[in-house]
């Protein structure tokens, strides 16, 4: 496993000083600022689109840098338990290609990022999205770490039994992913051309999904 899916939840984002005090922020800058291209539905998906999170691969990762991001679709999964929470979503992941590099503080090395680097984050980012209802909220961390857990293994093994195949259209053309289903949702995990690509969701047929690049991000900043 990679430094990337250590990174789940560090945020990279900018905006303007006004009067001394930071504006703001931009949520597109940490996207626009990304030196690989950035993944969503294709135009087979109609509804709602909109911007989630753009990270950097870990702590040490050099300052200002993204090494992957998220894309959303459809209704924004839920922020905290809601009953009976039947929101519909699919979530594309894009991380960058990197090769095994020296820490921004030269003190380390980052290892390079694989497809387990998109499957441990779009694993985690459902796990996030979907922790079951009937858990006391001081239990919800307890279950977190469980799940991540196995998470963790389970992306570690794409080859192993936890997952199948699925080809799906990644710019119009089939390409094999690792899929695996669970009560909560899908995740999914391969290659794209520039990066490595995961996705999760809910309510929303994994198979019959397909990515595409994304000329123009604002179609994702639109309410």
């Amino acid at each position: 496993m990679d430094a990337t899916s250590q990174a789940v939840g560090t945020a990279t984002a900018g905006g303007p000083v006004v009067g001394g005090q930071p504006g703001p922020a931009d949520p597109l800058v940490p996207y626009l600022s990304a030196d690989f291209p950035w993944y969503g539905l294709d135009e087979g998906w109609t509804g709602r689109r909109y911007l989630m999170q753009a990270g950097a691969g870990g702590p040490r990762a050099a300052a200002g840098s993204v090494d992957y991001g998220s894309l959303g679709h459809g209704e924004e999964p839920a922020r905290q338990y809601e009953p009976r929470d039947m929101r519909r979503f699919a979530v594309v992941v894009t991380v960058a290609r990197r090769d095994s590099r020296r820490s921004a503080d030269n003190t380390g090395t980052l290892e390079a990022t694989s497809a387990s680097s998109a499957a441990w984050l779009a694993g985690s980012g459902l796990l996030a999205a979907t922790w079951p209802g009937q858990l006391d909220r001081a239990l919800r961390q307890d279950w977190l770490d469980q799940q991540s857990a196995l998470a963790w293994d389970l992306a570690d093994d794409l080859s192993g039994p936890g997952w199948s195949t699925l080809s799906l259209p990644v710019n119009g053309l089939p390409q094999p992913f690792r899929y695996r289903e669970s009560e909560y949702g899908w995740v999914l995990a391969g290659e794209a051309p520039g990066v490595l690509l995961g996705a999760y969701g809910r309510g929303v047929s994994a198979y019959g999904t397909g990515f595409a690049t994304v000329p123009d991000l604002t179609a994702y900043t639109r309410p």
